[in-house]
């Protein structure tokens, strides 16, 4: 797993293994992520409360499954901002989106301590599997605020520390090994100023045993 701010692609079942799903598969995502995608996104809508035309980002797209799922929802007048740290995710990104001929799509390359995301350009953000990532989380929870809309909501995806595994490398010790556990998360967002709106530990739409929870948060005004 490469040791970048953030990679959002990951799997909802353990047993899938994070080293399969984020392997890029012909195409870019495998087929389990797409499949995740279209069966994630209707519950991600309901908890974002988007509409069709809102702009979303996808921070650390990976290989495109979520952004291509949300690119769809949002239709033509909405606009999705892509987000990753790899030259190949961003190859396998571009080439999603031109494969899918979405014209709705916008491609950036994020850094260590920012999103790059246009200022007060979303009305909603998703980071999926790749909080637990991030080696400068204040700087891009910063980041985030200034992205977001007022009123504009933020998921953050992630998986609770694994017992017994190691903090990957660059990452704030206080994770206590792989993974996050949510209340730093929840600490460490709402320190950056967007209010904390509610954490489910489970976090499972396709009935898989769950393995993530998700954060959800929104900006003042």
């Amino acid at each position: 797993m490469r040791r970048a701010v953030y990679a959002l692609i990951a799997v909802i079942s353990l047993s899938a293994s994070l080293v399969g799903q984020q392997q890029p598969g012909p195409q870019g995502a495998t087929e389990a992520q797409v499949t995740s995608a279209q069966i994630e996104v209707p519950q991600l809508v309901a908890r974002l409360e988007l509409k069709p035309g809102m702009t979303v980002a996808d921070v650390g797209a990976g290989f495109g499954a979520w952004t291509v799922a949300l690119a769809k929802w949002l239709g033509p007048d909405g606009r999705v901002y892509s987000s990753d740290v790899g030259a190949q995710q961003l190859k396998i990104l571009r080439e999603a989106v031109q494969r899918e001929r979405l014209t709705n799509v916008t491609i950036l390359e994020g850094s260590e301590r920012s999103t790059n995301l246009p200022a007060g350009c979303c009305d909603a953000i998703l980071i999926r599997d790749a909080y637990h990532h991030l080696t400068q989380p204040m700087d891009i929870t910063r980041s985030f605020a200034a992205s977001l809309k007022p009123g504009g909501r933020l998921a953050v995806i992630d998986f609770p520390t694994r017992p017994d595994t190691e903090v990957p490398a660059g990452v704030p010790a206080n994770r206590g090994g792989h993974g996050v556990p949510p209340e730093i998360v929840v600490k460490e967002v709402t320190a950056a100023g967007l209010t904390h709106v509610r954490t489910d530990a489970n976090w499972s739409p396709d009935s898989q045993p769950a393995m993530l929870f998700i954060a959800l948060f929104r900006k003042p005004g």
